[in-house]
């Protein structure tokens, strides 16, 4: 699954994609457990094999807010801790037993060192990120709740079974209440 993930892009040889599965390490986390908590500095990008992680925040000290959830067969890491290696004000929680393939940041700096097309790979990933991230803004900006639960229907089904509806309200930027009533309307 890794090796077709890093091959789809087009940008790696088959010795570099070689190179990086010979570096990952295997890493299991249980339901409800960190790939990384509030406070500490990222040191790993994973690789998500199966599972799902959310991402949050705590806008109070009881208000979580829910802003990405990342499934199987895509990179995930604390991306502003990663680049800045200072403590993370976000979580990433595992939200059903998740196994992960992990690589270190000082490994990544040796592969971008070895082989330029790395550092061409994680160029290409940030583009992807800064594009997403982007369009979320957008989509708060100028869409409707019910208008951003129906991308999510068409566009991402799987959020929909597999996300506890209360993170799934956050991700939408709505209470549960709301949720429950664009769903309603929508399933008329």
């Amino acid at each position: 699954m890794l090796r077709d993930y890093l091959a789809s892009y087009a940008i790696l040889t088959e010795e570099e994609i070689e190179r990086f599965l010979n570096m990952v390490v295997p890493f299991q986390l249980k339901k409800g457990s960190f790939f990384i908590a509030e406070g500490k500095t990222c040191q790993h990008v994973a690789f998500v094999q199966s599972g799902v992680l959310r991402s949050f925040y705590h806008s109070t000290e009881t208000e979580e807010i829910t802003y990405c959830f990342t499934f199987e067969n895509t990179l995930t890491t604390a991306y502003t801790s990663w680049i800045t290696q200072e403590p993370t004000v976000e979580n990433v929680q595992a939200l059903a037993d998740t196994e992960l393939l992990l690589i270190s940041k000082d490994q990544v700096r040796q592969l971008e060192g070895e082989y330029p097309n790395w550092i061409k790979f994680f160029k290409h990933i940030a583009e992807q990120e800064f594009v997403n991230l982007e369009r979320r803004v957008f989509q708060f900006q100028h869409e409707s709740a019910e208008k951003r639960y129906l991308d999510l229907l068409n566009n991402h089904p799987e959020y929909l079974n597999a996300i506890p509806l209360q993170y799934l309200a956050s991700f939408l930027g709505v209470t549960q209440r709301h949720l429950s009533r664009i769903r309603k309307h929508i399933s008329f």
